[in-house]
C-alpha cells in the first residue's frame, strides 16, 4: 500500500476513525470522520453510538484508543480505533483470589 491509503486518509483538515463497542453477544464497529483536533468524546458523538446504544453511559464507562485508557478529551489521530469499555463486574482481585481457593481448598 502507498503513503496515501489506509483508513487513517480523509479530506484534508478531517480525520477517519473508528468508533467500537462490543456487548457478549454483539460488537458495533463505527467508521466517522471527524475534524482535526477532534477529541474523543467528540467522535463518540459523531459516532451515534449513543442514540443506538443507550446502556452506554460515558460517566461510567471507560474508554480508550487501541486497548490504552484515555480521558474522554483525549486528542484522536487519523487510523484510531476508539473503544468504549464496558464496566467491570467483578474485582480482578477478587476472582484470582476465588480461583486460587478453589485449586488449593486446604490453603
Amino acid at each position: 500500500m502507498g503513503p496515501d491509503s489506509g483508513p487513517e486518509m480523509a479530506a484534508a483538515g478531517q480525520l477517519s476513525v473508528q468508533v467500537c463497542y462490543a456487548t457478549a453477544t454483539r460488537e458495533i464497529l463505527l467508521n466517522v470522520t471527524v475534524g482535526e483536533g477532534s477529541t474523543i468524546e467528540q467522535a463518540i458523538n459523531a459516532s451515534g453510538i449513543l442514540q443506538a446504544v443507550p446502556e452506554i453511559d460515558l460517566a461510567t464507562h471507560p474508554v480508550g484508543v487501541f486497548g490504552k485508557k484515555k480521558t474522554l478529551d483525549g486528542l484522536l489521530r487519523g487510523g484510531d480505533r476508539v473503544e468504549i469499555y464496558r464496566p467491570l463486574v467483578a474485582d480482578p482481585k477478587e476472582s484470582r483470589r476465588r480461583r486460587a481457593e478453589k485449586k488449593n481448598p486446604a490453603a
